[in-house]
């Protein structure tokens, strides 16, 4: 018998727990295109080791042209897109007030990126310039807020939890020490968390258009 599985729903009215279970399928589907992408996050975990709060804030700002880089590159994989520079430069405008957001509290950084971050994903799809980007990407937030940056969190919360799991795992298991623990399961996880992104302009986009 055949197994039964909830039917997808359209983008325009995807759940976030459905963009969560896409984001995995997709990476499942392009994992060593986009496992790369985990290098960046096992970047700043090197750099930022036995770091005072500040330098880890400085850190992540040094690492900003490599965030946006991973970003537009996840934008083209999953929408099957070239790069552009655009979204590059639009993605490094956003991300430059982020070391500090998420240090206040991990909610700001996420409210930020719901209102502007899509423009990087709209970037790639759409084809703009890095003004028109913004202003997309502020324009895809306000289709629905709220399912963006609850898209955003709740991927937050699913890499944290499966983090921790999987940290607990090998290093456990695996005989690796904590740090280096760490880093494996970040090379593996953070990769999902740019293509749940875009996946979230992709459901704010369709919402824009049944308007």
């Amino acid at each position: 018998m055949a197994e039964l599985r909830p039917v997808a729903l359209p983008p325009a009215e995807r759940t976030v727990g459905q963009v969560v279970a896409e984001a995995i399928r997709i990476y499942g589907e392009h994992f060593w295109q986009l496992i790369p992408l985990g290098l960046v996050v096992v970047g700043v975990d090197a750099a930022s080791l036995h770091r005072s709060v500040g330098a880890q804030t400085l850190i992540l700002w040094a690492f900003a042209p490599l965030f946006a880089g991973a970003y537009v590159r996840a934008a083209t994989v999953v929408r099957n897109e070239r790069w552009t520079w655009s979204a590059f430069w639009a993605g490094l405008i956003v991300f430059l007030p982020f070391p500090v957001l998420v240090r206040l509290y991990i909610v700001p950084g996420m409210a930020w990126f719901g209102l502007f971050g899509l423009a990087v994903p709209a970037a790639v799809a759409e084809r703009l310039g890095v003004r028109v980007a913004l202003r997309r990407g502020w324009q895809l937030a306000r289709a629905d807020y709220v399912h963006a940056v609850a898209g955003l969190v709740t991927l937050g919360l699913v890499y944290f939890v499966s983090r921790y799991a999987l940290l607990v795992l090998i290093h456990g298991f695996g005989g690796q020490g904590q740090t280096g623990a760490a880093m494996i399961a970040d090379l593996v996880l953070a990769p999902l968390v740019f293509v749940g992104a875009v996946l979230l302009y992709v459901d704010q986009a369709a919402r824009i258009e049944v308007e």
